[in-house]
């Protein structure tokens, strides 16, 4: 069992420490966060991958913690059937939301201003996914409808299908859709305050000459009177001839965009990496900072060989955050990397590969 306070988990590269901290999102999400095909879970060779955690405040005894148990078999395919349990009983990966939260600091994450839309969407799905488990089946929905339709729009670009059949998949993207708009509408809201109080923290002159802000992209943009779903159908309705052309979907929430703004400007246009590196921070720490204010919780924080990437200042940022917190896990390549304070109060874990290619946790104080 980890004992509470900063675990830093060190190791050479390739030893098993990102693998660490993927079983804890497995647990967390019910997927990886390096993948989508859960096949590559399973080690080579291997048939079963299985994954079981006590999860619980600090302080409760391990019989009164949620036992969260991932197991992952592999199939004829090369993919992988996945089963989920809390306690015994079978779950959704979507329930596992109010069981065991996450706040995830990857290396990728560096470019989550000036990189792929998709990096972005993925941040944003993420948080809203444990705010709300149901906003995580209207995204199951919305990707099942996405795919159907645009298997149809390909059909009917060749002539194998007609325009009509499209109806029933129009609806469920539309109210599908709109759900998932609407709630991202309302984390953005809800992070308004949060991102910009830990960008004072971070960079008070920065905050003091611009308010830093995320804003809304989309290509459904709502006209003066309309709702978010009329938007989004007057959309659909305008580019029909062009996506049976294309044979695929052009609108919806699979197309939008979140971006970072400061001083009411778009930063992927202008900020230099420091204050693109300053941003990404206030959005981890207000993402922390909101899912602590569910209930009181505090998420785990997972921080995957993010330290080399920011420079002192903003490390003594995130160290004392990390001190304040329960729980989180810190992976580097050497302690040195880290902070002093950090290693005074944290747990060393060394990561060490075996030749069978298995990777074990060497445990002493850091």
């Amino acid at each position: 069992m980890f004992p509470p306070g900063p675990q830093l988990v060190w190791g050479p590269n390739a030893a098993g420490k990102t693998s660490l901290l993927e079983a804890i999102v497995l647990l967390a999400w019910g997927r990886s966060h390096r993948t989508g095909a859960d096949g590559e879970l399973v080690r080579w060779g291997q048939e079963v991958a299985r994954v079981d955690a006590r999860v619980g405040r600090t302080g409760t005894p391990v019989e009164d913690r949620d036992a969260v148990e991932v197991a992952l078999t592999r199939t004829a395919s090369g993919g992988a059937r996945k089963r989920i349990r809390v306690n015994g009983v079978s779950r959704r990966a979507a329930s596992l939301a109010g069981v065991f939260r996450t706040v995830l600091f990857a290396p990728e994450e560096m470019l989550l201003v000036i990189g792929s839309p998709s990096l972005r969407r993925e941040a944003l799905d993420r948080l809203a996914g444990q705010r709300s488990p149901a906003y995580l089946a209207d995204l199951a929905t919305y990707g099942r409808a996405l795919q159907q339709r645009n298997s149809l729009l390909r059909l009917i670009r060749e002539e194998q299908a007609a325009r009509s059949d499209l109806r029933f998949w129009d609806t469920t993207l539309l109210d599908a859709g709109t759900a998932v708009r609407e709630e991202r509408l309302r984390l953005l809201a809800a992070l308004a305050e949060p991102l910009a109080a830990a960008h004072a923290e971070i960079a008070p002159d920065e905050a003091a000459a611009g308010r830093i802000g995320l804003g809304y992209a989309t290509n459904a943009p709502q006209q003066p009177g309309e709702s978010v779903r009329d938007a989004l159908a007057r959309r659909l309705a305008e580019t029909a001839e062009k996506e049976v052309w294309n044979g695929t979907t052009l609108i919806g929430p699979h197309r939008d965009d979140l971006v970072f703004e400061l001083g009411g400007r778009a930063m992927a246009a202008f900020a230099s990496r420091g204050q693109q590196r300053t941003a990404i921070l206030a959005f981890k720490l207000a993402e922390l900072d909101l899912l602590t204010a569910l209930d009181g919780r505090p998420p785990l924080l997972l921080l995957d060989d993010v330290f080399s990437e920011l420079d002192p200042e903003r490390r003594s940022h995130l160290v004392r955050r990390i001190a304040a917190l329960p729980q989180a896990f810190v992976t580097t390549t050497t302690l040195d990397d880290l902070d002093p304070g950090l290693r005074s109060i944290g747990t060393a874990w060394a990561v060490t590969e075996a030749e069978d290619g298995t990777a074990t946790l060497d445990g002493g104080r850091g």
